[in-house]
């Protein structure tokens, strides 16, 4: 029986998330409480205290599905799955799509589960790395090294844009391509758009791969964007009936079906999507002016490659291991910074989170620690 990896990045948090007061590295963005949403939403309390806990439609509640379809043209309810967590939509497309020879192509740094969820299922030697290339100052993404990654046995590629860690997002040309190489090479296309909507002043938006390519299977939900993780909410698009049924087969063997209080308050939130949404991309905006401010009186301890989209970035700093400053700096200074090893990068790149309020404390406590260990 194959083990899977360990999960670094979520052992990661468990050991330091809620003991460590000062945080630069989350990926949510700030949240609301229960009444606050429903306020917003104008739901009154006493509906989610008649909410019945019983059973809920496997597939998901038709009419939450039915409004989810509404903001993807050309996707229909059916073709939307409310899922128990919004990993468990990786956990299913890897048993669903794949079997022991095929190979997948992962874009890295990634997520851990984008990586070792596929590896888990095909073996560590059939899962490719589709890496980013960094300048001076941003993060490249050359097709071509997808195309030369391509073989006989390739039968999906996995992308996350906007991209976590490093806020990379395509052109919508770019996107096009990456498009055309799927279909082209008859591929399946595993597509994270959980940070879908956080598109930064500047930066042009693309559409959902959910219209580009009836190949994609898009995972999306309400943790990043909208700053719900608590809710655990996520869906996958999936316009391949038979696929789709595969995938509900899958799923019968996870959650069977999504939480009810996690439906009805999914469905309140996706009524004021647009004013989370909205507040989520304020707060990232304001934060990354403290840290343009705070890079720029770094130079020589960082290389900043600005974030376009999302609520993360991916940083060099110019240590010899951002583990062990991470390990010093919960302990010493209680600021918390998360080592891109857990996500494929190097001892050299730490992730840093831009979408919740408390990031400008934190910073200045990073920057209070710097200070102290000016020869660092």
């Amino acid at each position: 029986m194959m083990n899977i990896a360990p999960f670094e990045t979520e052992h990661f948090y468990a050991r330091y998330e809620f003991n460590t007061p000062y945080q630069l590295c989350n990926s949510d963005c700030e949240t609301v409480s229960v009444g606050e949403l429903l306020d917003m939403a104008d739901v009154s309390l006493e509906q989610l205290a008649g909410l019945s806990l019983g059973y809920t439609e496997s597939q998901g509640n038709p009419h939450l599905r039915g409004q989810l379809a509404e903001a993807y043209p050309q996707v229909r309810a059916e073709d939307i799955m409310i899922l128990g967590t919004p990993v468990e939509g990786i956990y299913l497309a890897a048993r669903a799509l794949l079997e022991p020879n095929d190979e997948v192509i992962v874009l890295t740094p990634a997520y851990d589960a984008l990586i070792n969820m596929f590896e888990h299922v095909v073996g560590t030697d059939r899962v490719k790395r589709w890496a980013f290339v960094p300048t001076a100052d941003s993060w490249t993404l050359n097709l071509d090294d997808l195309r030369r990654l391509i073989t006989p046995q390739t039968k999906l590629v996995v992308v996350n844009f906007p991209h976590n860690p490093t806020g990379y997002l395509p052109t919508p040309g770019q996107l096009e391509d990456l498009v055309e190489i799927v279909e082209q090479h008859n591929l399946r296309l595993f597509y994270d758009e959980m940070y879908f909507g956080l598109v930064h002043s500047g930066t042009q938006p693309v559409a959902s791969a959910a219209t580009l390519t009836k190949r994609a299977i898009v995972l999306s939900g309400l943790s990043k964007t909208y700053g719900l993780p608590g809710l655990r909410t996520g869906w996958l698009i999936v316009q391949d009936a038979e696929l789709r049924d595969n995938l509900m087969n899958w799923k019968f063997y996870t959650s069977i079906c999504p939480p009810a209080p996690s439906e009805f308050l999914a469905t309140a939130a996706w009524r004021v999507r647009d004013q989370l949404r909205d507040r989520s991309i304020a707060q990232i905006e304001q934060n990354l002016k403290a840290a343009d401010d705070f890079f720029a009186r770094w130079p020589d301890l960082f290389t900043w490659r600005r974030p376009q989209a999302g609520s993360t970035a991916l940083v060099e700093i110019h240590v010899p291991s951002v583990t062990e400053l991470a390990e010093t700096l919960a302990k010493d200074a209680g600021v918390l910074i998360h080592p891109g090893t857990t996500l494929g990068s190097d001892d050299r790149h730490m992730r840093m989170g831009f979408g919740r309020r408390g990031f400008s404390a934190a910073l200045e406590k990073f920057e209070q620690y710097l200070k102290r260990q000016i020869d660092i």
